[in-house]
């Protein structure tokens, strides 16, 4: 990640994903294996859900 300001800006754009888009982006994530059941999916929070896909994208981002 190469600066406080890129952060700021991905956790925004993720801030504004709905449920379905968030889950289709976990779903689909590049770059490390995420292997999540359409039900354990279904069962978490839209805020839930986009706390995972920044995890992810930010664990990712580190590793460039």
């Amino acid at each position: 990640m190469s600066s406080p300001s890129s952060f700021e800006e991905l956790s925004s754009a993720i801030a504004s994903l709905s449920k379905s888009e968030v889950k289709r982006r976990l779903k689909n994530f590049k770059g490390m294996r995420l292997d999540f059941t359409e039900r354990y999916l279904n069962g978490q929070s839209t805020d839930k859900l986009r706390h995972m896909l920044l995890a992810a994208m930010t664990t990712r981002m580190r590793r460039i």
